[in-house]
């Protein structure tokens, strides 16, 4: 096996190269590597002057996760990196790709940095609840100003070059070849005896102003990044290294980085960052199977859905044709796509070419006929199955042989829809979230008869537009809105109760939920949910009071933001203003209903809530709806706004307990309607077990295989 650390000689430069595919990772293999070469270069005669860079696609962009689970191996990080910056001829640090993390944190520790022009540095931690651990947070601040330095970290977004080079980061930004641009750069330091230049030896940049600047910016993360921990422990181990010396400033961020990672945040986090990976495999899909290409997209319906979807495909350079019953409407949704890239062009994440190329690749019709080439079609109108099967029974006719037909639906039974065709097999859901464009999440529902080629190049397609893809079965509501639905009805009957809509999304929100359930119907339309229940009345239980609430709004048009009220007022801003009205209305009807008027506080709104979602998540496990605990978790923290340092509703259940939650089921059975509490069998299983959703995933390996 080749040495994923390699040292050559450049004349009198040493070329010291990490190779170890597929983005370099700072793993054990990688920190002893670095330490062998620059302990032997360290003795060897005639070295002038040291590159360090790496093969492949990337500088090192990253740590192995694994190992905040497992362990640091030895060598350390802290003793590589004195290793590179304590030796005795300058060291040259040669950027291309992403210098990440540990990557970022190797590079300062070199004495001087030459980058490519498209290179970026970048110190993520934070994302996965932990702080940069190997020094950067006591070299960073040395090298570029305090509150930028502070800013980058708290940001996890990677700073591209230029930036780096404005703010003393980088040295030198080349346009060619990095690791010519870096021997070039280290040949001109030989030749004027330039030494080394250790960062640990310069002071903090902008130290005079701290004091007010950690003050100002812990009154920011309070309100940001509400119930972390994670970015306060970073300032206070970026404030060390303006109190401390610098060799005590290690140890105070090393004390804090070991208290970060075995906490719940960290842990939920890095539980996110392997479940988003896991999504794709698929139990019992060989990988023999390969996916359908998808150049040409076909579009049924140009509202908001499908506007968006087509800008997803359009993003990624693919044409798509868009089909729509009028022509008013096909104009409205182009003019409404060209408005949404205008908005990227004012904040100056797209170039004006850009937004042209994309609009150019948006082909709108009026014939069905149109879609007669495209690869896959999606139909994207509204939730009606009437509608949907006479689309799908067009598209039958008109769209050609071995292509894909996906439905946007988010509630109805897919293979009721598939059933109209003659090809079930070519049917796939995706279901995707609003604003399509912006949501990261893609729900990928198998019907009964999808072909396994079909479902491959639905996870594929979703790559292809950056979406994070998560297979479902067939039922109502999938995995997302099924969940949704014991989530809300709690809400909504705890205003009933004499709760108002602020309390009840008040309690919500602190949690960390992005936006309470009353307000997000407000956003999306208090009709969207009512018209769906219309759709399955005769499913619906016989309860006055289930989703009175939505009911009575409908009734009186009070829709939402699109009405300027709902379960809030609405100013010309959209902001959400207390409405007296709706509260005095939904008490009176609790009265009436002759509901119990408990006024719930926060904890028990929380808990009515999440955990009538989470015992809904156990029954979707049982059923196989969801082929495992973690792709529920990816499902809420990519499309609902569930806090990603809870790691997702069902690793916060294992975080609570589950013996914990059920007992509280059971203690709502007796207080409240025990038709809707009635404990999930799996739920109560492993909570008797004192086991935990994350056992019993383990357990299972490839049982609830998709049967292919």
């Amino acid at each position: 096996m080749a040495e994923v650390v390699s040292v050559s000689m450049s004349g009198d430069i040493a070329l010291v190269s990490i190779d170890s595919p597929p983005v370099n990772a700072m793993d054990q293999k990688v920190r002893a590597g670095l330490k062998q070469a620059f302990e032997q270069l360290r003795t060897r005669q005639g070295v002038k002057a040291i590159v360090l860079g790496c093969k492949g696609r990337t500088f090192v962009a990253g740590a192995d996760i694994k190992e905040f689970d497992t362990g640091i191996a030895p060598p350390g990080y802290y003793e590589v990196l004195a290793a590179i910056e304590d030796s005795p001829c300058p060291v040259v640090a040669a950027v291309h790709g992403t210098a990440l993390g540990g990557g970022m944190e190797i590079a300062l520790a070199c004495h001087y940095r030459v980058a490519h022009d498209g290179a970026r540095f970048g110190l993520p931690e934070l994302t996965l609840g932990i702080i940069p651990g190997a020094g950067g947070t006591q070299r960073l601040p040395r090298l570029i100003p305090l509150e930028a330095a502070i800013d980058l970290i708290l940001s996890s977004k990677p700073m591209p070059a230029a930036k780096a080079r404005e703010l003393g980061l980088a040295d030198a930004v080349v346009s060619g070849d990095v690791a010519e641009g870096a021997l070039a750069f280290a040949r001109e330091l030989a030749a004027r005896g330039a030494g080394p230049r250790r960062t640990r030896d310069q002071a903090v940049l902008g130290a005079e102003n701290a004091a007010e600047l950690f003050e100002t910016k812990r009154a920011q993360v309070a309100k940001t990044m509400r119930n972390r921990q994670s970015p306060l422990a970073l300032l206070d181990a970026i404030e060390a290294a303006v109190k401390l010396p610098f060799d005590q400033g290690l140890k105070a961020e090393s004390a804090i980085s070991d208290r970060l990672v075995p906490a719940t945040e960290a842990r939920a986090l890095r539980h996110l960052f392997f479940a988003e990976r896991e999504v794709r495999r698929i139990p019992g899909l060989s990988a023999e199977v390969k996916p359908r290409p998808v150049t040409r997209l076909g579009i049924v319906g140009a509202g908001t859905m499908g506007g968006g979807i087509s800008m997803c495909y359009a993003n990624a350079g693919v044409p798509v044709t868009i089909v729509d019953a009028t022509q008013a409407a096909l104009d409205k949704g182009m003019a409404t796509v060209r408005k949404n890239y205008e908005r990227s062009v004012a904040r100056g994440s797209l170039k004006p070419e850009q937004m042209e190329q994309r609009m150019k690749l948006l082909t709108p019709s009026l014939d069905y006929a149109a879609l007669g080439e495209a690869d896959l079609v999606i139909e994207a109108v509204y939730e009606n199955m009437a509608l949907k099967k006479e689309i799908f029974a067009k598209l039958d006719a008109v769209v050609r042989k071995g292509a894909i037909i996906g439905t946007n639906t988010s509630t109805l039974d897919i293979d009721e829809i598939a059933a109209v065709t003659k090809r079930p097999e070519d049917v796939v859901g995706l279901h995707f979230f609003s604003p399509a464009n912006v949501m990261p999440l893609l729900e990928i529902v198998h019907a009964k008869r999808t072909a396994p080629d079909v479902l491959v190049t639905a996870l594929e397609t979703a790559k292809q537009i950056k979406k994070t893809g998560v297979v479902a079965k067939v039922c109502y509501g999938f995995i997302g809105n099924r969940m949704m639905d014991p989530y809300a009805r709690e809400a909504e009957h705890c205003l009933l109760e004499g709760a108002t809509p602020e309390q009840v999304d008040g309690a919500l929100e602190q949690f960390g939920m992005a936006m309470g359930i009353l307000a997000v119907f407000d956003m999306a339309g208090v009709d969207i949910g009512y018209l769906t229940r219309l759709e399955r009345k005769h499913l619906l239980p016989d309860d006055p009071t289930f989703y009175r609430p939505d009911t009575m709004l409908n009734e009186r048009g009070w829709l939402g933001q699109k009405a300027g009220r709902g379960y809030y007022r609405y100013d010309s801003a959209r902001k959400r203003i207390p409405d007296p009205e709706v509260v005095e209305l939904l008490w009176a009807e609790g009265k009436r209903l002759k509901v119990e008027q408990r006024k719930p506080g926060t904890a028990e709104i929380q808990e009515r809530c999440l955990y009538a979602m989470i015992n809904e998540g156990a029954r979707l496990l049982e059923e196989g709806v969801a082929l495992r605990a973690s792709d529920i978790d990816v499902v809420y923290t990519s499309g609902y706004g569930f806090p990603r340092y809870r790691g997702g509703p069902m690793f916060y259940a294992d975080t609570v307990g589950l013996k914990a939650i059920y007992e509280r089921i059971l203690e709502f059975r007796r207080t409240l309607d025990p038709q809707y509490w009635t404990p999930a069998p799996l739920l109560e299983m492993l909570a008797l077990a004192g086991s935990s959703f994350a056992a019993w995933q383990a357990g299972r390996g490839n049982q609830g295989a998709i049967s292919t």
